[in-house]
């Protein structure tokens, strides 16, 4: 794996991580850009609202879709990028999403059309409130020990591959 794609695959994760929330208007994807508010209401309206089609199978597929017709429209400048590793790490990011927002009260349209919100565990009350100090103290500090575990494991790995590519 190249450096440019290894680069080019960490940043399509993070994207693909927010990209459910482009159906919500106050999403960091939208805050980040000059006049995001407006286009993140207009988004909101045409999708439906938050946890919508962006937060199904369809809106996975679309999505995916939408991003693999990016990157091959890119693909000409990209040298050396690996298009498909860069592609499922957008869609990594996709389901780590949907699946964390499955944990809440408020639950993921999955099947979308069919509108029933699926979360787990399947009573309401048992399910992680987004924000709230579950989420905030538990939650996110066990994904990051999660994160330096897995890191730690595979260090070698990983130190190995980019003195190879980066030194050698």
């Amino acid at each position: 794996m190249s450096v440019a794609t290894l680069v080019l695959a960490l940043l399509a994760n993070q994207l693909g991580g927010i990209a459910p929330d482009i159906d919500q208007p106050t999403a960091p994807f939208w805050r980040n850009l000059p006049v995001g508010g407006v286009f993140g209401r207009i988004i909101d309206k045409m999708l439906g609202g938050h946890r919508f089609i962006t937060h199904s199978l369809f809106g996975l597929v679309a999505l995916g879709f939408l991003f693999h017709l990016l990157l091959v429209f890119l693909q000409p400048i990209m040298h050396g990028v690996d298009i498909n590793l860069v592609w499922w790490a957008f869609i990594i990011g996709m389901i780590s999403h949907l699946i964390m927002d499955t944990l809440t009260k408020e639950g993921v349209p999955w099947l979308l059309p069919i509108p029933i919100k699926f979360g787990v565990p399947p009573i309401k009350s048992l399910r992680i409130t987004t924000g709230k100090n579950v989420e905030n103290f538990i939650v996110f500090p066990l994904l990051g020990v999660i994160l330096v575990a897995i890191f730690v494991m595979h260090y070698a790995v990983f130190v190995d591959l980019l003195h190879k590519r980066v030194i050698g």
